[in-house]
This record gives structure tokens, C-alpha cells and sequence, in this order.
């Protein structure tokens, strides 16, 4: 590890299906060192196809922390990840490796490298008028108010997760403020790291083709199936787990209401919407590196990294 008074920590985001995964087990391999899962589903248990987790053997080839962390009825938070991230990163770091932070839950990643601000205490009535009207009127109506409301927060949550849908509202109920002002206004905590921040791209075109391709792989490696082991385990459609696209959309199809055809074609269709949020979210980053995932010549990216960490020192 180059010698600094700060960290050294690799960071390595993109879009959904763009390869940053493939890119951080190699790069993982080449320094010996391990993986942080930024991915805000992989922190679920039993849920291993539909949110793309990599295999029991390269988990056992190199190290990853904070998958298969907690149960498919739990919640996880930004603030969460960043306080178990910073743990694992000083662990890694003493045994003078360079940690490696790989997902692409960006607000996670936010949260990691510039603190997250202090969440309001939410009054009972408002938790409990808010969770009353969202089942008297839907989903889709309150996802609508939080976009006039706070647009920045609404492209980064799916619009069918209830849960965060309702988190902002209730922020912004309590303090008359966004979280996108709260984020802004926070004084940002200062992370003793030294950062390289690469994204990893794709053409879009040719993502959404990767896209639909990977979900046609997961459907013959059993992912209906999966979905269905979590139901019978007792795992219910209002689990923050079994909101995750991948598994939500099987439930139609579950119930009756649909063909199986049609629940795959919206898996496709809500995961290329995801990588579409996730490009808008990389547009506002200032990445020290950006890596075409067809033109990456791999022996050349180690060589980049050190040489943004010494321009970084």
C-alpha cells in the first residue's frame, strides 16, 4: 500500500450489468486484497439469483463482506452500510491491503465517502397517517408527490419502494425540508480516505441488450424458483426484501393475474429503468477514472490506480 495518513480505498461503481463486478474481482486478485458489496439487495439472505450475487466460489477466491448480511424482512440503511463499511475498510486496511468498495447503490457510496446527515425523530402520528393513506391510495400516488417534492430524491428510489417512498415523506413532513436540502445544508464528515473513484460504463443501447440477456440467464437458472422458496420461507410482498425488482414482479403471475411472460418482460423493462436512474445519479459524480467495460485493457488499470493515488496524496 502507497504510504499516506489517509486510507487508500478503491472505489468502483457503475450501472447495473455493466461488469464493474468482473472488473473488481480481478483487480481484487491482483492486489490481494478483498471486496466492501455496495449493493443495497445483496445484502439479503436467500435472495442469491435475482440480485446477481457472485458465486460461492469466487466468494470463496476472494473476500466479500456485507452480503448475505441480514434476513429479506429486515431494513438496511445508507447510514448502516457506511458504518459497517468503515469498519471492514480499517480492518482491511491493518492487514495492508487496499480495500475495494464495488455496487452500484450510489447513495451508499455517498453516504460511505461523505457522511450522511442526522435522520429526524418521525412522530408517531405522522409515521402512522402516512402508512394509513399509502394503503388507502397507492404506491404510485405518493411516488408522484415525493417527484413535485424532491425530484432528486424520487430518481434515485424505484417508484414502487414503499418503504423509502415513505421515509422521504416522513422527513419532509416532520422538517418541512427535503432530504436532498438536509444532504446539502449537512456539514459533510470528513472521511480520513484517500479515494480512487472509477465508474464503469457501457453503451446504453448495448447495456439494455445485456440487460435483458442476464434476466433471460437468471430465469433458466431458477429465479421463479428462488421466488418461490421465499414465500414458502414466510416472506411476504411488504418486505423490504421482496420489494426488489427481480422477485416483486413474479407475484402477478403468482397470484394468477398474469403470464409468466409478461413478469419477465417487466423484470427487463424495471432493471433497464434502474440502470437509467443510475446513469442520471453518475452524472452529477466527478470519477477520477471512467472505464469502457468492452475497451478495458486490464493489465493497464492497475498502473491508472497508482498514479491517481499518488496525485491524489
Amino acid at each position: 500500500m502507497i504510504e499516506s495518513n489517509k486510507i487508500t480505498l478503491i472505489v468502483i461503481q457503475g450501472p447495473t450489468a455493466s461488469g464493474k463486478s468482473r472488473i473488481a474481482m480481478n483487480l481484487a486478485e491482483a492486489l490481494d486484497s478483498s471486496i466492501i458489496s455496495a449493493d443495497s439487495r445483496q445484502v439479503y439472505k436467500y435472495m442469491d439469483i435475482g440480485t446477481a450475487k457472485p458465486s460461492i466460489e469466487y466468494q470463496n477466491k476472494i473476500k466479500h463482506y456485507l452480503i448475505d448480511i441480514i434476513n429479506p424482512d429486515e431494513d438496511y440503511s445508507a447510514g448502516s452500510f457506511a458504518a459497517d463499511a468503515v469498519k471492514i475498510i480499517k480492518q482491511v486496511s491493518e492487514q495492508k491491503k487496499i480495500p475495494i468498495v464495488c455496487g452500484g447503490t450510489g447513495f451508499y457510496i455517498k453516504a460511505l465517502l461523505e457522511g450522511i446527515f442526522k435522520a429526524p425523530e418521525i412522530p408517531g402520528d405522522i409515521r402512522k397517517d402516512l402508512r394509513k393513506s399509502i394503503i388507502e391510495k397507492g404506491t404510485e400516488y405518493f411516488y408522484n408527490k415525493l417527484t413535485e417534492i424532491d425530484p432528486e430524491s424520487a430518481a434515485r428510489i424505484n417508484e414502487n419502494d414503499s418503504n423509502r417512498i415513505l421515509r422521504a415523506l416522513e422527513i419532509y413532513r416532520t422538517t418541512g425540508k427535503t432530504i436532498t436540502q438536509l444532504w446539502k445544508e449537512d456539514t459533510i464528515e470528513e472521511k480520513n480516505f484517500q479515494t480512487v473513484n472509477i465508474l464503469v460504463t457501457e453503451n446504453r443501447g448495448l447495456l439494455y441488450n445485456r440487460i435483458n440477456d442476464r434476466v433471460d440467464t437468471m430465469i433458466d437458472r431458477g429465479l421463479l424458483n428462488e421466488m418461490e422458496d421465499l414465500m414458502k420461507k414466510g416472506y411476504k410482498k411488504t418486505d423490504p426484501g421482496m420489494n426488489s425488482v427481480g422477485y416483486k414482479e413474479f407475484y402477478p403471475f403468482l397470484a394468477g393475474d398474469a403470464e409468466i411472460d409478461e413478469c419477465i418482460d417487466k423484470i427487463k423493462q424495471n432493471t433497464r429503468n434502474f440502470a437509467k436512474r443510475q446513469f442520471t445519479w453518475y452524472r452529477k459524480i466527478d470519477f477520477d477514472l471512467t472505464l469502457d467495460s468492452k475497451r478495458i485493457n486490464f493489465s493497464n488499470i492497475v498502473k491508472e490506480i497508482k498514479q491517481k493515488m499518488q496525485e491524489n496524496k
